[in-house]
């Protein structure tokens, strides 16, 4: 089936690409390796290559071929979470003394990763308005190696052209690694457009049931593949058999999830815009959003994330995430039912005082697939 995948159309690949039914049982559905090691016909002697669970698993070979190719990507390698990935991507593409360009709406994670623990090893960082190519070509140094974006960004809802990033990247000798987390390879890819490294979150989206922690990193690039697998290998950070199935099984329906997640989005965006107590909505889809014409060019639909502001500060926003019923209080995204946090309380707590901070009366919401009116009704009865 293989040589057939990139003419199949992304919900034909999400359910076949790599998944052959098991030629032993016929089964349909990928067998849980639940193995640590393999048996040797003699010493060397792998039965398809396969000797240790933390260099290779039959179930994490299939689940890194599905995404590679949902991402149109030749390779992937699969972590045990997308911090892990991250991790892995920016100590095989830096080394000390080399300086790294992130957006100055990111993760803060990623953010914490290099300004607490990356730094400590001689990583350099300057955060950067990435949609702004002026000011992302003036951050450039001789040691930068690696443009970091995501966009849509989190929780800003930020959007970057990811074309004209990769030729800023490309001018500077450096890496563009795109976090595709917010929009899934069914909305976007990123790869096609230009960039050298696609970055997941597997956790969210594609995994879709908020039943797993993983990561994943898609490239074109052979001899990079094979920097982060040595890496992944000797630190040891993958994601077990069943987390493996876990993320393939979400896959399948990501194509039917994300229409649902953006159809919801659209109409909680329509409720909250114009509200008496929302200050402002950050969502690609909305035509005042500043990256609406690049997020309608590079994405096929804006997405199932919504940010917004409340009226009268941090403590009314705190009041509003405490009386959601269908929204659940809680971190993490992409799941199928909704969720809404706190980002500077809560994922973006290590931003506080730098360039990255998040407004005090901002809200973040992940629309889950359930009913659009339901979940519009509580939103409006929690701002009151």
């Amino acid at each position: 089936m293989a040589e057939d995948t990139a003419r199949w159309g992304f919900e034909t690949r999400a359910i076949h690409a790599g998944q052959d039914p098991d030629p032993r049982t016929g089964a349909v559905i990928v067998p849980i390796y639940q193995t640590s090691t393999f048996a040797q016909d003699g010493v060397g002697g792998l039965r398809e290559g396969y000797e240790y669970s933390r260099t290779a698993n039959p179930t994490r070979t299939v689940m890194e071929e599905a995404l590679a190719a949902l991402e149109g990507g030749r390779h992937c390698l699969a972590f045990a979470s997308g911090m892990a990935a991250t991790d892995v991507a920016l100590r095989t593409l830096c080394r000390p003394g080399d300086h790294v360009i992130l957006g100055n709406d990111a993760y803060g994670g990623t953010f914490r990763l290099l300004d607490k623990v990356l730094a400590h090893w001689g990583v350099e960082h300057t955060a950067v308005d990435l949609s702004d190519p002026v000011a992302t070509r003036a951050a450039v140094r001789p040691t930068t190696k690696v443009i970091w974006s995501e966009t849509p960004s989190n929780p800003l809802l930020g959007i970057v052209d990811i074309t004209a990033l990769a030729a800023v990247a490309a001018e500077a000798g450096a890496r563009l690694v795109i976090d595709n987390t917010f929009a899934t390879p069914y909305l976007q890819t990123p790869l096609a457009l230009g960039a050298d490294v696609v970055l997941h979150s597997t956790t969210k989206y594609l995994g879709g049931h908020s039943d797993v922690v993983g990561g994943a990193l898609i490239t074109d690039d052979t001899e990079l593949n094979e920097g982060f697998a040595f890496l992944r290998n000797s630190a040891g950070a993958v994601p077990g058999p069943f987390d493996s199935w876990l993320v393939l099984r979400g896959a399948k329906t990501l194509a039917v999830r994300m229409e649902r997640h953006c159809d919801n989005a659209e109409r909680i965006v329509a409720a909250l815009a114009g509200h008496p107590k929302v200050t402002k909505v950050y969502y690609p889809g909305l035509e005042t959003h500043p990256g609406h014409d690049i997020a309608a060019k590079q994405m096929r639909r804006p997405g199932g994330m919504v940010s917004f502001q409340v009226a009268g500060g941090e403590q009314a926003a705190l009041d509003v995430a405490a009386r959601t019923r269908l929204f659940t209080l809680g971190e993490s995204l992409g799941g199928i039912e909704s969720l809404i946090e706190h980002p500077g309380r809560m994922t973006h707590a290590s931003t506080a005082g730098s360039l990255l901070e998040v407004p005090s009366d901002l809200l973040r919401l992940s629309v889950g697939i359930e009913s659009a009116a339901d979940l519009v009704a509580d939103l409006l009865a929690a701002l009151g």
